[in-house]
């Protein structure tokens, strides 16, 4: 059997920033730390972060008076950080540069008074904050999942009209769903392509590519990973079987039995001792299994640097030993 790997799979620069953000608030403030909502979607970098001390809510009202509080990589609403503000706790923001990114360009086009509509998937925290970070300028933003939603969706004015995309939503995803928006709304303006989350685009390209070269494909990441969810999805888009797991111990073996070549990625929020470990199992369970990564794939060199509200903060207490 031979396993190839994705390149690039794994963590990006974004997910590394925010676990980065949690480990040094824990240095410098001591324990507990707390997070508002999953800091990435990943139960092992969840689980991992809570055995070093850091207690994850889903409400700022949850968290101690005078305590830290990290918000995740997908962002908060205004409403949500000004209640953590009004409450004098230390407020740390992981949110991703990239998140970030998408909140500016839709508070631009607010602040230019064009409507805007947001391209992405209901429910998804990323979702909400940007909605938020509209809303809060007195922007006017609508939510667009698929090419129904743009023959339903309503505008004051199609002449000032703007479309913004949802970070971990590849060119490729979105294409068929601006297309859509372009033809119904001639005038609609929109971001330039390298807007585009790099991590999304490059993962998702690799899948791609990677399926072409395998039997079967396995992508190690979380159920609730909305980058996840799409590398199975783009790997069964060209013809064959792709599965996700959280990790080795939900692995079917009869997935890639009788298999010659087995392809394994992993989402953004993903370790890649995950990928080790399903690596491990194979190797323990088949014979003569060799591995290799996938060639011609994008070298990552991008690095986010930490927020100043943290860098700059000064401990609270003196950390506990």
């Amino acid at each position: 059997m031979k396993v190839i790997l994705a390149q690039p799979r794994g963590f990006c620069a974004g997910v590394e920033r925010a676990i980065e953000i949690v480990e040094t608030a824990l240095e410098k403030f001591g324990k507990p730390i707390y997070v508002r909502h999953e800091i990435v979607h990943n139960p092992h970098v969840v689980k991992r972060l809570k055995e070093k001390g850091v207690i994850f809510v889903e409400d700022t009202d949850e968290v101690p008076d005078g305590k830290v509080v990290i918000f995740s990589a997908h962002g908060v609403t205004p409403e949500v950080e000004n209640h953590a503000r009004g409450r004098n706790l230390t407020v740390i923001d992981a949110t991703c540069p990239l998140v970030l990114k998408v909140h500016t360009e839709g508070q631009k086009y607010a602040k230019k008074n064009y409507e805007v509509i947001l391209i992405g998937h209901k429910g998804h925290p990323e979702i909400e904050g940007t909605l938020g970070r509209i809303r809060s300028n007195n922007g006017i933003v609508s939510l667009v999942s698929d090419i129904e939603d743009v023959k339903k969706v309503s505008v004051k004015n199609p002449d000032l009209l703007a479309y913004i995309t949802q970070t971990t939503l590849s060119l490729d995803e979105t294409r068929d769903v601006i297309d859509a928006l372009k033809a119904r709304f001639p005038n609609i303006v929109g971001p330039a392509t390298k807007d585009i989350c790099y991590a999304t685009q490059n993962r998702q390209g690799a899948v791609r590519e990677l399926a072409k070269l395998v039997d079967v494909v396995i992508v190690i990441g979380a159920h609730n990973s909305s980058n996840s969810n799409r590398l199975r999805e783009r790997a069964e888009e060209v013809g064959i079987s792709a599965y996700l797991i959280e990790d080795a111990s939900h692995l079917n073996l009869d997935w890639v039995k009788g298999k010659e070549r087995v392809g394994i990625t992993a989402g953004a929020s993903a370790p890649e001792d995950l990928v080790q470990e399903v690596i491990e199992l194979l190797r323990r369970e088949f014979k003569d299994v060799s591995v290799e990564i996938m060639q011609g794939g994008v070298q990552e060199n991008v690095h986010f640097q930490l927020p100043t509200s943290l860098t700059k903060a000064k401990p609270l207490n003196p950390p506990a030993t």
